[in-house]
């Protein structure tokens, strides 16, 4: 089923009938999933639900004038309107629910995210792009409550660059601008900051996006009027509503139950924001929620008998079958016939998809009886394994960890026997965590043949009298080169636009390339994040300017939740290649200290994260990326823009690697590893070891995110057999995690004659001003100390003690 897009005026009296049938049939269908759903996580076959009763009418609406090439970005509301634009069947619906993971059964997640969050595919099997203005488009939602608002920005915004940016190959993503970014929020989720956040700057940058905010009074227990001012979102937005004199918002309100209402409602709201790329915001009242916020509890604890009795009585779709009948298209006992037929569609659909999701788990359950019952016949531990068999064979819906539980726990029982049976039983365990973990792990970054990991590096050359320039001068030429080679590139941010960066690093290229690719931005970090969130969605390649490393922090739970889970949480059937540049690294003051990667990369894993200890390096990151699908943040040094650096001749063309790390310096006493604007300290304090005797081996991670992928580190610790990790985060934070990687993953503990150190800032953040600095982060004498101490512990005789 999917509902018409036709108008009431387009149509005949008998397709008009037709339409609003089929309309109710969806409304029905929808419903009828969402009360069996609660049974089946009660009875145990799901692990949680949050449906979308009570919200079916007005996605009705919604669905007719949902064009090809639109997006929406929504919240875990939305079953009716997925079903009605048929993205959503019966099958998908409980495969969602029981959590299958395959992304045939469960196209939204491949069972990697809870029921109620919906998504299409942008990609096809190999990660490349769908033609997108051939479909209707649904990003992946997220849980987090408002988190959904700041892409929904980047989304709309992509039609305004699609409309009137020259030269972009606009064929797989956009029909002229044309397209709708369509939000969904509840009431109570407009509370939070994104929200307003997004609605403020919407307005500014005038975009085509509408909001649809479904407002049934509560915010899980919590009435309106603990939650909004007014008790109304948009009363209290009412000075955002556009005038003859003034750009801002068409706002509209209708009740959610009232058919007609809401179709005339989203009718006029489609043609302003596609014609006009005005933003608009309906508020949809009067809603309910009759099974209450999740499956977690009951809406009678909280809900008057009052407000109990008004909502069975103005439930959508009662409200519905009256207008039906009232008006003559269909009777009681019509309805009734179809009531019948849907939930029995629904029961069968609900039984074919546990089946569907059982069927393979039961096979692996039978394959593993036999193998335990082989094992069994040889073992001397035959009674203990027999019961685990017995175990496992009576449960009637196994799951996947109570098979693969039983067998590795029968190889305790026979780890000092010998068997043919024993090693099978070991090989069919491994094979089992190979073929079935990635079900759950894959795609946390990019499988394609577009990885950043698979760009070769192409080194800077130089003209024999190449000059020296300051690096900013580098980064500029290189991002000129950028914006020249492709079109679809842009980059906003905080002074961004009209003076060409804080430090100058986009110098005079707002006034070469237009105002809607090099931007400047109000101060709303989050919402940054958002618009190249949404506009990586679609096809363009944004770079998101974030002023500095510590501001990421307004962004981060974006970052964390959205962006960095994308890949994996569609299972590789989405991707948004947003880069993200900012600066940091020896900040000076307690709100600048520009150090705080131990959280940053602990959050956001699905993202690389590149510390490129000067411009070229930075540049070529840039280059880098734009060959690759997958997202990034690029730390610059805010102390390189003014150093001196040689002139590539290559501007545009070399590229760094990714997750490749680079010896500056060989040595042959111990192996030191730093990056960014730390490791030219360390640089420089190698030259001083040198003095006394000391050869240092210095090496530049560059990349933390991923980490020396082909484990050069350990190389260097197996010639000097000492290491220290130097960095400026605070203790426990990026060493911790450096240091974790050569231990443990690399294994660098066989060749170390020594504890391996670690140099670190200080706990607290850095004191301002230059002695700030020096007192709070690692100097080049703390270096110099920490390693000769090092070689004093070694060779005392040849280093004695300095203090």
């Amino acid at each position: 089923m999917q509902s018409n897009s036709k108008t009431i005026d387009d149509i005949t009296f008998d397709d008009f009938k037709s339409e609003i049938i089929n309309d109710y049939k969806i409304a029905v269908t929808s419903r009828e999933c969402s009360l069996l759903g609660r049974r089946e996580v009660l009875t145990g076959k799901a692990k949680f639900g949050i449906f979308g009763d009570g919200k079916e009418v007005p996605q009705l609406a919604w669905a007719k004038v949902f064009e090809n090439g639109d997006f929406r970005s929504g919240y875990y509301r939305d079953q009716t309107f997925m079903m009605a634009i048929n993205k959503l069947s019966i099958e998908q619906f409980f495969a969602g629910l029981y959590a299958h993971t395959s992304i045939d059964a469960d196209p939204m997640s491949a069972g990697r995210q809870m029921g109620g969050h919906f998504g299409t595919h942008s990609l096809d099997a190999n990660g490349d792009w769908k033609n997108l203005t051939e479909q209707k488009n649904s990003s992946a939602d997220i849980s987090p409550t408002a988190g959904q608002m700041p892409r929904l920005l980047g989304l709309a915004q992509a039609s305004k660059i699609y409309r009137h940016v020259k030269n972009i190959d606009t064929s797989n993503f956009s029909k002229k601008g044309n397209e709708i970014a369509w939000g969904t929020i509840g009431n109570a989720s407009t509370s939070e900051g994104l929200f307003f956040e997004t609605i403020n700057a919407a307005g500014v940058l005038q975009v085509p996006m509408v909001i649809s905010i479904w407002d049934d009074e509560y915010g899980i227990s919590v009435h309106a009027k603990h939650q909004t001012t007014k008790e109304s979102i948009s009363e209290i937005l009412k000075g955002l509503q556009r005038d003859k004199n003034n750009k801002g918002y068409e706002i509209l309100k209708v009740n959610g139950w009232d058919y007609a209402a809401l179709i005339e409602t989203y009718q006029k709201a489609s043609k302003i924001a596609r014609e006009e790329h005005v933003p608009v915001m309906i508020h949809v009242v009067e809603l309910t929620q009759p099974q209450g916020h999740s499956t977690s509890g009951s809406h009678e604890r909280y809900k008057s008998k009052e407000r109990l009795a008004w909502e069975a009585e103005y439930d959508c779709v009662v409200k519905m079958r009256e207008w039906i009948i009232n008006n003559n298209i269909a009777s009681q006992e019509e309805l009734d016939d179809f009531d019948k037929t849907i939930k029995k569609a629904v029961r069968d659909g609900k039984k074919a998809a546990w089946n569907a999701y059982l069927k393979p788990i039961k096979e692996d359950q039978q394959e593993a009886i036999t193998l335990l019952t082989n094992i069994a016949n040889v073992s001397a531990n035959k009674v203990f394994i027999n019961k685990i068999i017995s175990d496992l064979t009576a449960i009637t819906e196994p799951i996947r960890k109570d098979i693969l539980s039983a067998a590795r726990k029968v190889l305790r029982y026979v780890v000092s026997e010998v068997s043919d049976e024993k090693e099978i039983l070991k090989s069919w365990v491994n094979n089992y965590i190979n073929t079935i973990q990635p079900k759950y792990s894959s795609h946390l970054y990019s499988e394609s043949n577009k990885s950043a990991l698979h760009i070769n590096e192409v080194l800077p050359t130089y003209d024999t009298d190449a000059n020296d320039v300051d690096g900013r001068v580098i980064i500029r030429d290189n991002f000129d080169a950028i914006f020249n080679n492709y079109p679809e590139t842009l980059i906003f941010g905080e002074d961004a636009g009209t003076i060409g960066d804080v430090n100058q690093g986009l110098e005079g290229l707002q006034e070469k390339y237009g105002e809607l690719r090099v931007a400047d931005v109000g101060i709303r970090e989050a919402t940054i994040l958002g618009q190249g969130i949404g506009m990586a969605m679609r096809g363009l390649r944004p770079i998101a300017e974030i002023q500095y490393l510590d501001y990421i922090l307004y962004a981060l739970q974006i970052m964390s939740d959205d962006l960095a889970s994308l890949q994996y949480r569609t299972k590789g059937r989405q991707k948004a290649p947003l880069i993200i540049r900012t600066r940091g690294h020896r900040l000076e003051g307690i709100w600048h200290s520009g150090s705080q990667l131990g959280g940053v990369i602990n959050l956001i894993r699905g993202i690389h994260v590149l510390v490129p200890r000067n411009m070229t390096k930075a540049a070529g990151f840039y280059n880098t990326l734009l060959k690759s699908d997958e997202p990034a943040l690029i730390i610059e040094c805010l102390n390189g823009y003014r150093l001196k650096e040689k002139m590539p001749n290559n501007i545009g063309e070399f590229k760094t690697p990714i997750g490749v790390v680079e010896t500056v310096k060989e040595g042959s006493d111990i192996t030191l590893v730093s990056y960014g604007s730390t490791l030219r300290i360390v640089e420089q304090v190698a030259k001083e070891l040198i003095e006394v005797g000391i050869d240092a081996e210095v090496i530049d991670i560059q990349s933390l995110l991923p980490f020396d992928i082909n484990h050069d580190i350990v190389k260097s610790v197996a010639k000097t057999n000492r290491l220290m990790v130097i960095d400026e985060d605070v203790p426990g934070g990026a060493s911790a995690y450096i240091l974790n990687e050569i231990i443990n993953t690399q294994n660098a503990f066989q060749y170390l004659d020594g504890q391996p150190k670690t140099l670190t800032a200080k706990a607290h953040r850095p004191a301002y001003g230059t002695d700030g600095d020096y007192f709070s982060k690692p100097s080049a004498e703390d270096i110099f100390e920490a390693v000769y101490d090092v070689m004093h512990e070694v060779n005392p005789t040849d280093f004695p003690k300095l203090r």
